[in-house]
């Protein structure tokens, strides 16, 4: 415990990102070895977009507001949602459109040149807003909001394993799939560190519209990638999955400190 405290609080952001982030890589390994069924992958899924509804939800927008009111709030919000949906668009017409699914949706690199780089770059879109609210989430009181690190971590995992699969189905190397989630997880560490480190001076608005732009940012993603995998297998049982993930991550928020 004497370690702990003694830790400068820019490294336990750092650390905390890199926890989260590693999610990605076990994920990625499950989907690579274990050969999990794609309707289980589904309903891993569906908890986990269930889970970061309820952070973004509970925790992320509540913080934004409480920092800086509605206008910071909502305008990030929108902001992060906008940004998030044209990047997505370019890189989908890239190629990197089916990143997340676990079947044989995505392209090979023989049928469309490049879209292993777009799904590389669309990987990492999708995991760094959720890795700079982790080190925002130090700024007030140098503690990590343990239900944003739950709630990223437990989301991460079946985000690296449906999209391993279905990078092994598109016969991706496994130096390539795993240098890809190896680096995000890496970089969502680096991502944590700086959303507290660069922030750590900003004013409450700046950081609330921060929080938020990431929020937007995030059930953009949810709905533009995680919950049409979830839905394209698990069919009806994807919103009950969905529902328990949300109650899962509501009721760490309530009682989880």
């Amino acid at each position: 415990m004497p370690f702990l405290l003694a830790v400068p609080t820019w490294v336990m952001a750092g650390v905390w990102g890199l926890v989260a982030g590693g999610a990605l890589l076990g994920g990625a390994l499950a989907g690579y070895f274990a050969h999990v069924p794609r309707r289980m992958i589904a309903a891993i899924m569906a908890f986990g977009s269930g889970v970061l509804i309820s952070a973004l939800s509970f925790e992320l927008m509540e913080d934004a507001f409480e920092r800086g009111g509605f206008d910071a709030t909502a305008l990030g919000f929108v902001a992060g949602a906008a940004l998030y949906t044209a990047a997505n668009w370019l890189l989908s017409y890239y190629g990197a459109r089916h990143r997340k699914r676990s079947g044989a949706e995505q392209p090979s690199e023989s049928d469309d040149e490049g879209s292993g780089l777009a799904i590389a770059i669309g990987a990492l879109l999708d995991g760094i807003p959720e890795s700079i609210v982790i080190g925002l989430s130090l700024l007030e009181g140098g503690a990590v909001s343990l239900v944003t690190v739950v709630a990223v971590f437990l989301s991460n995992v079946p985000e690296g394993l449906s999209s391993a699969a279905g990078m092994k189905n598109a016969g991706r190397s496994a130096r390539y799939i795993f240098g890809v989630w190896g680096g995000i997880a890496l970089i969502s560490g680096a991502a944590s560190l700086l959303g507290y480190s660069v922030f750590q001076d900003f004013s409450p608005d700046v950081i609330a519209a921060t929080t938020a732009v990431a929020a937007g940012a995030i059930l953009a993603m949810l709905v533009d990638t995680m919950i049409p995998e979830a839905f394209a297998v698990a069919h009806n049982f994807a919103g009950l999955i969905t529902v328990l993930g949300f109650l899962v991550a509501f009721v760490l928020s309530k009682f989880g400190g």
